[in-house]
């Protein structure tokens, strides 16, 4: 099984927390023996979604090809103005390369949703990201993970028990076999 960590936020710094985030999911997920990788967009070097273009560039073509091999997503990002960051719906926009593929989109794929904000909205960007998921047809989770962010960590820096649990929970729903 393949797993594929999406991160939608445009973060480089060690320590934020999309990149704590992602490591410790990806730590999670080889503990169950699944191979993973992690898509960063700040790295991806992803242009802005342009339908007419009559070349596709390189970036997306590997891009595409990542998140069609994965068995399984997680998605996480910072929620901004109510959804997810535009950098995230760019690159999901660009899926419509593969639309005359007989598997088209993530047909099929299971994608585990996960929001963070500093108040108590990030449900926000769970629904969105749900709404794109089912439109891409994959099969979204029935269990998310909404974070405020001000209850992740712990005094000593780790990952909060609590979304520890929830983490947990997630993986085993989306790493069931098929």
């Amino acid at each position: 099984m393949k797993a594929l960590i999406f991160t939608g936020a445009l973060e480089r710094r060690a320590d934020s927390t999309s990149e704590r985030l992602s490591q410790y999911l990806s730590d999670e997920l080889t503990t169950l023996g699944i191979e993973t990788s992690v898509f960063k967009i700040a790295e991806s070097g992803i242009p802005l979604f342009d339908i007419t273009s009559t070349r596709t560039p390189n970036a997306v073509e590997l891009m595409n090809l990542q998140f069609r091999e994965a068995d399984i997503h997680l998605w996480l990002t910072p929620l901004y103005h109510g959804s997810m960051t535009g950098a995230m719906k760019n690159c999901f926009d660009w899926l419509e390369i593969s639309a005359k593929s007989p598997n088209p989109y993530l047909t099929g794929k299971t994608v585990g949703l996960v929001c963070w904000a500093d108040g108590v909205q990030a449900m926000q960007g769970i629904n969105a990201m749900d709404a794109v998921a089912k439109a891409l047809r994959a099969w979204p989770a029935p269990y998310s993970v909404a974070i405020q962010r001000s209850e992740l960590y712990t005094e000593n820096g780790s990952i909060n028990p609590k979304y520890q649990e929830r983490f947990r929970t997630l993986l085993q729903l989306i790493t069931k076999k098929q």
